[in-house]
């Protein structure tokens, strides 16, 4: 396994992490026992960071991953969670005040079973008020830093020019991580043009999503996932490309994700211990260019076509 640092922090971490969203059943229905063991199993085989919220099946991942990790040396593993994103009733909750990203981190600890957090991350920021994240609940973060509940702070963030704006509004040091999803796979590579940026500012970068949501995958994107038509009948064709080529897309869209060693890791998510395996035998896999180059003419058409998040 190999290990990066993430920018200017202490944290060396495996350049394949865990993605705990698929414990609150985001993407297919879960079997909670089969979800504790792909944690073990992420644990033993060298996966060293793991990232959570809880707005992951309303607070059910956070649940599920603190059973998981209750019992396991907390120094082997960097944990990471979110705040100003929730759910309550099946409702989607933004809240981004410094009361609730207080609570939030405080309400994460205790379902986590941990008295600390290597980063906190203000989850979502394409859903808030910039301003807000900037004069309230980044400091609010900074007073929970500075109390020792969380060693970093972190920005996640569907479009990427709002990482710049917020960064460029705060005083230098507040965020060590930012953490990008679906713009560094095989359909979109929008966040390259970001990374002299961060690297300037030595902030470190979180990718996640290598499968675009499920895009990149032979089993396919559900039901709700929000990117175009267009979009997701070429991802199809690319599917059906390398399955006709005796191949998997699944393996060429992880190991280019994981291929830029300016990104520091690449979040990916499953319950299923064998997918766990999968996903590091595919990483330590020879690229395969050919493959590469036939799946981009293929999604070429289409590049870098995002979506709102939802």
């Amino acid at each position: 396994m190999e290990y990066r640092k993430i920018g200017n922090t202490d944290m060396e971490v495996s350049y394949l992490s865990f993605g705990a969203s698929s414990l609150g059943g985001v993407f297919h229905p879960l079997k909670e026992n089969d979800g504790i063991r792909a944690v073990h199993t992420a644990l033993d085989n060298g996966i060293n960071f793991i990232d959570v919220s809880p707005y992951y099946g309303h607070e059910k991942a956070e649940t599920v991953l603190g059973k998981a990790i209750k019992n396991v040396d907390r120094s082997r593993f960097y944990l990471s969670t979110k705040v100003g994103r929730y759910g309550q009733n099946g409702e989607n909750i933004w809240d981004y005040s410094a009361k609730k990203t207080s609570e939030s981190v405080y309400d994460s600890l205790k379902r986590l079973n941990t008295d600390y957090f290597d980063v906190v991350s203000v989850h979502d920021i394409e859903f808030a008020d910039l301003r807000q994240i900037c004069t309230e609940t980044l400091p609010a973060l900074l007073e929970i830093r500075r109390k020792g509940l969380a060693r970093y702070i972190g920005l996640t963030n569907l479009t990427l020019k709002h990482f710049k704006y917020v960064i460029d509004n705060i005083p230098d040091k507040t965020v060590e991580s930012v953490l990008s999803f679906c713009h560094y796979c095989l359909n979109d590579n929008a966040l390259e043009d970001y990374l002299p940026y961060f690297e300037a500012k030595n902030i470190g970068v979180i990718n996640a999503s290598p499968f675009a949501m499920g895009l990149l995958t032979e089993r396919g994107a559900p039901a709700w996932h929000p990117a175009p038509k267009p979009l997701q009948d070429l991802c199809r064709q690319a599917v059906d490309f390398c399955k006709a080529n005796g191949k998997q897309i699944e393996a060429t869209a992880l190991k280019y994700s994981i291929s830029n060693p300016k990104i520091a890791t690449t979040l990916f998510s499953t319950t299923r211990p064998k997918a766990v395996l999968q996903n590091i035998r595919w990483a330590e896999e020879p690229f395969d260019k050919e493959i590469f180059n036939e799946i981009r003419k293929i999604l070429e058409p289409r590049l870098n076509d995002t979506w709102l998040n939802s």
